[in-house]
């Protein structure tokens, strides 16, 4: 993911009640294959671009706030429409809610936020096949191998704000 692009990017949910917008382009793009993002999407993988959350706004409607069980135990906070219950981000893991997990499935321009690395390719459905050449790990990974070092001082500073 690079920072390069100057667009602001914008996503909904399904039936148009919420609108949202990013301001700056995700820091980076996960494509996760785990059981539990499987069964809590009801498809074969969750795709999340990482943002710091001063860069997300929801410019119409309302949301709700679900706290759900992760399979690591520490939960998470799911942003829905008020409307028609549709997830639009995510607050977990160490930064809670200064870093947001944007479903990519929810932007107008999806395409413009293609993964980064594929993660849990352990449990990943034996039909999804990935290109060689893609970043993929069989569980999760160390930031420091993985991510752009201007990526890592955003996510830092975001943390640490």
């Amino acid at each position: 993911m690079t920072d390069s692009v100057p667009v602001t990017l914008k996503g909904r949910c399904s039936c148009g009640e919420s609108e949202y917008e990013l301001k700056r382009m995700p820091m980076f793009v996960h494509c996760c294959h785990c059981t539990w993002c499987q069964k809590e999407t009801g498809s074969a993988f969750a795709v999340n671009a990482l943002i710091e959350s001063s860069y997300v706004s929801l410019v119409k409607g309302e949301v709700n706030e679900i706290e759900l069980p992760t399979n690591s135990g520490s939960g998470q906070k799911v942003i829905r429409c008020k409307t028609c219950q549709e997830a639009l981000w995510s607050y977990y893991g160490a930064a809670r809610e200064k870093v947001s997990f944007v479903r990519v499935g929810t932007l107008d321009q999806p395409d413009l936020c293609p993964p980064d690395i594929h993660i849990y390719t352990s449990s990943k459905q034996k039909w999804v096949v990935l290109k060689d050449g893609d970043a993929a790990v069989e569980a999760f990974y160390s930031r420091s191998e993985y991510w752009p070092q201007d990526a890592i001082a955003r996510y830092k500073n975001a943390k640490n704000t």
